[in-house]
């Protein structure tokens, strides 16, 4: 059997475009692609070469869900790896948002933040 690996995950997010500039500050990503979507809407890819994170707005916005712990399908986090814990974590900080939950455990180092839309990212260190 081939094993899978992950593409891409697609998030609902304020302003596409603001989001997908911030993670491309933070984690070095590049644009991929950005257009009208469905339902209105509109798309940005942002990530790395094989994988990326699209991320959408729709014409007019919905309520925010409840709490995703507790939501059958919620997302709970997005984990990124990257080589330099601590620079990432210095730019977040930049960005005006607050680290929490600092780990150190097999196998890596990670710390969580969220951003303005209460997206929770995991960034992990496995160096």
């Amino acid at each position: 059997m081939v094993p899978g690996a992950l593409e891409h995950v697609n998030v609902t997010v304020s302003d596409p475009r603001k989001t997908a500039d911030r993670l491309c500050e933070l984690f070095g990503w590049k644009i991929r692609w950005q257009g009208s979507a469905i339902h209105g809407g509109y798309t940005v890819h942002v990530g790395a070469e094989d994988s990326y994170l699209a991320v959408y707005s729709k014409d007019t916005p919905g309520d925010p869900a409840a709490e995703s712990y507790f939501t059958r399908g919620g997302l709970n986090h997005i984990g990124i790896t990257v080589s330099d814990l601590d620079a990432v974590e210095a730019k977040v900080k930049a960005m005006g948002y607050e680290p929490y939950n600092h780990a150190d455990y097999e196998p890596g180092r990670r710390f969580y933040f969220d951003d303005e839309d209460g997206i929770e990212f995991e960034v992990v260190s496995y160096g």
